[in-house]
Formats: C-alpha cells, structure tokens, sequence
C-alpha cells in the first residue's frame, strides 16, 4: 500500500510564464483551467496576503477538473503580524471567508512562519489547539468571525469534512525535539521546506500526511532541479508514501525511531517560480512517481482535449 501523491505549484499567476508555460494567447482568466489540467494539485497563496472572497474559490473550484485538491495558505495576519497571538477572531474570519467553497477539492491548510519567529512551546500549543480537524469544528469556529465578514461569509461546511494542517518554520530554534514532540500531540504536518540553505531543512514525519515545499536548492525561487535533485526526492517521496523514512533523513529528533509503516499521503509543490521551472520541475518529479501529468514526450506542455484559447470575443488574446 502507498499513499497518495500529489505533486504541484505555489500558485499560477505568473508574468514570465505567459508565452512559455501557458500558450501564447491564452487569456489571464484561463490559467487557472490550463495549469490544473497539467498537474494535479495548486497551492493558494493570494489567501496569506489577504482575505479572499466565497465568489472567488467558488470559481477556482468551478475552473478545475474533478479529483483535484488545492492547498490554501493561511493569512499572514494570524502568523506575522499577530504572530499566533490572540487569533481566534481572524482564525474564524479567515475560515468564514470562503474557504470551503472549494468543497472536496479542500486539500491541507499551510501555515508558514516568519523567519524572526522563535520557537515557542506555549504559543504554538494554542495555536494548533484552536485549529479545526473536522468542518463540524471549523463550521463553529467561522461562526465566531467579526462584523466585516457578515455580508461575505461561507458557512456551508460539511460536518465530516477532514481538515490537515502544516506549519513551515524559518528558524533555527524549531530544531529542538520538543517542536517535533508538539507537531506528533497535535497531528500537524512538519513542512519539509528545500530553501537553498537559507533556512532550516527537516524532515521529520510528525502528520499523516507530508507537506513540501520546494523553493530552490541553490537559489531560492530561482533555481531549477536537476535530474539528480529531482532522483533524490522521488526517492525520499517514495520512502513517506509507503511509510517509511530514508536513512539519511534530516532530523530534529534523531533518536526516534519509527514503529510501524503506515501510509502516509504526499503533497509536493514547487515555488521554483522565477525562472519558470517550477511546472517543469514538478511534471519530471511527479514522472518519476508514476504522477500523471499533461507534460508531453517533448518536454512540453498543450492544451488539453477539449480547452481552447479564448479571447474577450471568442478569438485569441494577444498579449
């Protein structure tokens, strides 16, 4: 048995991949459509910088293809400005705010940390004991957001929906096995983050589930995967989808060993986005895995059966 993977990007609204990863023509509207039929799995990040709108993951959902799952990055409101402080109110905000528009097409929430952010026991106890598993729990928790949501509010949550989380840390002080004792209590996901040395790499199994984050190994958000790179993580993939852990694993615990070999499932996705090799860098990883893409035999992407390029009166958009 093997869990199941899933390997994608942060985000798709990109300048520099109009004409190279998208069509030449294809309209802004339709990236969405185009990148979600190449891979099977997109990470949401315009919800870290601001509250997005029900009407805007209910047309994400309507755009993507049945049986694909995004992840939804937490704002940066409730983990760099409130620091994981008093958050309850904007926990509920921001799950009110349209979240479970995207219906079973909910993948796992990240929540990343700023790189000033100290490892701190208590704050992140709370933290994670506020966060909802189920929507029964999410659905009480929205139900507590503030005036500003009442006209734009989504409280359609189904009771047995199944919520997983994962944190991303940018300090050196979470290297402690008492960060990864808290993550196991809690079931939260240690996000496995490759950010070219600048910040901590580990990769301790804490969840269910593993969360990646690829950014660059040796320039952060620029630099693309070699065959090399790319042979190392579909090997250490591999290992965590079939539950087991590689020897040579970078650890905050090394004196646990693993009982068991459980499943786990594995969510992948490249932030590579600069240079454009992310799309092009998950397609070879996610070929590596047995993950079906819409990467051709030429190393290039096309439209999909059925998707045509549509411009603002039926013809191409010339951008």
């Amino acid at each position: 048995m093997q869990g199941e993977t899933r390997i994608g990007i942060s985000g798709w609204r990109y300048a520099p991949w109009r004409g190279r990863f998208y069509p030449a023509g294809l309209a802004q509207r339709q990236e969405l459509e185009f990148a979600s039929r190449m891979l099977p799995t997109i990470e949401i990040n315009g919800s870290f910088y601001s509250l997005q709108r029900p009407v805007s993951y209910q047309a994400w959902h309507d755009a993507t293809p049945e049986g694909f799952v995004f992840a939804v990055k937490g704002p940066r409101y409730v983990t760099h400005i409130l620091r994981l402080k008093d958050v309850r109110t904007p926990l509920a905000n921001f799950f009110a705010s349209g979240v479970f528009a995207l219906r079973d097409k909910l993948g796992p929430i990240l929540w990343q940390l700023p790189p000033s952010f100290a490892f701190d026991a208590e704050r992140l106890d709370a933290f994670f004991s506020l966060l909802p598993r189920d929507g029964r729990a999410a659905l009480a928790l929205a139900r507590q957001h503030d005036e500003r949501l009442n006209d734009r509010s989504f409280l359609k949550v189904p009771a047995r929906q199944r919520l997983r989380h994962a944190v991303e840390v940018r300090h050196a002080s979470f290297e402690t096995p008492e960060f990864i004792a808290l993550l196991r209590r809690h079931g939260v996901a240690l996000v496995v983050a490759d950010t070219a040395g600048r910040w901590p790499l580990l990769e301790d199994l804490c969840a269910d589930f593993v969360y990646m984050r690829l950014h660059g190994d040796k320039e952060l958000y620029a630099s693309g995967y070699d065959a090399a790179a790319l042979d190392r993580w579909a090997e250490r993939i591999d290992a965590w989808r079939h539950g087991r852990q590689v020897k040579d694993a970078r650890l905050a615990e090394p004196r646990r060993k693993m009982t068991g070999r459980k499943p786990r499932d594995v969510y992948c996705y490249f932030d590579n986005d600069v240079k454009v090799h992310a799309p092009y860098d998950a397609a070879h990883l996610a070929a590596r895995l047995g993950v079906e893409t819409g990467l051709g035999a030429d190393d290039a992407f096309a439209l999909p059966p059925g998707m045509a390029v549509r411009g603002r009166r039926g013809v191409a958009a010339r951008k």
